[in-house]
């Protein structure tokens, strides 16, 4: 049996990418680059873009009830966001809730009509474990890690337009969010995009020489190989995009940082027409345990870059925005009263954002009140299960009904979120 060239082969693969995906070395890769799953075939509903607040995003202070009054303000003695109409006080969006000043730019897409606020929701599993909670939540199955696959997965799995591009489900880096772990195969794509950003051709031509020098490109008659075709042909359609001479429209300015970034890229493969499905994009740093600041500190700077990300991508893609649904979500909220360290510690209850040109704006709730007697052991009660707003915009928007494959042993309400795709 002839093992040395296929071993050199599969070795170099290895060195490539990460085992079970096709693709290139995540060292080498730029790490604001977005974890993206691409379609070869137009799919017949929206871009489906997620947006993850990793750490635990404190909702009570990024979609203030300061209609609460005392029952919130005697909670928060020193990180309490000043009630409208007050310097620096919160930006109004029902006469009862309002976004935290540093939302401004999201305020202003939020009054034209096509931003929902979705309050007291979140994963019914009451742990605090930022792990569980997101792997419960990405899994799309609360309480259980069983599921084989995540929810976005299980989407692409059962949608009506399967396809075998190898374009289909791409994770940026060796690691993908459980979201889109499962059957459908991701490609991860790392090195050779990174020397095309950087402008580096003559290494991009030696990488994609040894590539050539290792496989049968052109017939692939092996697994392997086929692994490497699918390679060349992810480099030659990314080679296409220039993202450091990307110019974003409208006068959008994302901010810096690789939130930003990941944001403005996403922006650009939509608009490029390469056949984005779907996009997920993190932003980190909501674990605000101590010196969470209200109006100023490092919550506040958070936000700031999250509603000018979002507000950016939303003037940058214009009227693309019609096809186009994005969504956040935090693995939990943060307690209803202030600590001791003028910070906040893990919670229940959260709030969650749609963002989209067939998006139902305005406020969706059903507030269960911030008084003592209403509260989950001293957190948010939720009243809305999180994958009811998921499984509305995959209803409406993504336009697939398989929910009760995408969220096993759960039976969702649509909310009204969204609405249909004519």
């Amino acid at each position: 049996m002839k093992t040395g060239k296929v071993s050199s082969r599969r070795g170099f693969l290895e060195t490539l990418g990460a085992a079970a995906v096709t693709g290139v070395s995540r060292a080498l890769f730029p790490a604001w680059m977005p974890r993206l799953a691409f379609r070869a075939d137009q799919a017949p509903g929206d871009v489906l873009v997620v947006v993850f607040q990793r750490g635990g995003m404190d909702g009570l202070n990024a979609v203030v009830p300061f209609g609460e009054g005392a029952a919130y303000y005697d909670k928060r003695p020193t990180i309490a966001i000043p009630e409208p109409g007050i310097n620096r006080g919160t930006l109004d969006l029902n006469g009862f809730f309002g976004f935290h000043p540093a939302l401004r730019p999201l305020h202003e897409v939020y009054q034209t009509g096509k931003v929902a606020v979705i309050h007291a929701v979140g994963s019914p599993d009451p742990t605090r474990s930022h792990f569980d909670a997101m792997e419960f939540m990405e899994r799309g199955t609360p309480g259980s890690k069983n599921a084989p696959n995540g929810w976005l997965n299980r989407h692409l799995q059962t949608s009506a337009w399967q396809n075998s591009s190898p374009f289909r489900a791409v994770g940026m880096g060796t690691m993908l969010p459980s979201s889109l772990h499962g059957m459908i195969p991701a490609l991860a794509l790392n090195s050779i995009t990174e020397f095309h950003l950087r402008g580096d051709e003559r290494q991009a031509q030696i990488a994609a020489q040894a590539l050539a020098n290792l496989y049968t490109i052109d017939a692939p008659s092996d697994l392997i190989s086929v692994s490497a075709r699918d390679t060349f042909t992810t480099i030659e359609l990314l080679s296409k995009l220039n993202a450091s001479e990307y110019q974003p429209a409208n006068g959008a300015a994302y901010p810096d940082g690789e939130f930003g970034m990941g944001l403005r890229q996403v922006a650009q493969l939509i608009k490029a027409g390469v056949g984005l499905e779907v996009a997920c994009v993190d932003i980190g740093g909501w674990d605000t345990h101590e010196d969470q600041g209200g109006v100023d500190g490092q919550f506040g700077s958070l936000l700031e870059d999250f509603g000018q990300g979002l507000a950016a991508f939303y003037a940058d893609l214009g009227d693309a925005m019609a096809n186009v649904t994005l969504v956040t979500m935090s693995e939990f909220g943060r307690r209803a009263d202030e600590n001791a360290s003028r910070g906040t510690d893990h919670g229940h209850g959260n709030c969650m954002l749609v963002m989209g040109g067939g998006v139902n704006g305005g406020v969706h709730v059903e507030w269960p009140s911030l008084k003592p007697e209403a509260l989950d052991e001293g957190d948010l009660a939720i009243t809305i299960d999180y994958r009811d707003i998921l499984a509305d915009i995959l209803s409406n928007r993504v336009l697939n009904p398989a929910l009760d494959q995408i969220f096993p042993n759960f039976s969702p309400t649509l909310r009204g979120i969204t609405q249909a795709r004519s």
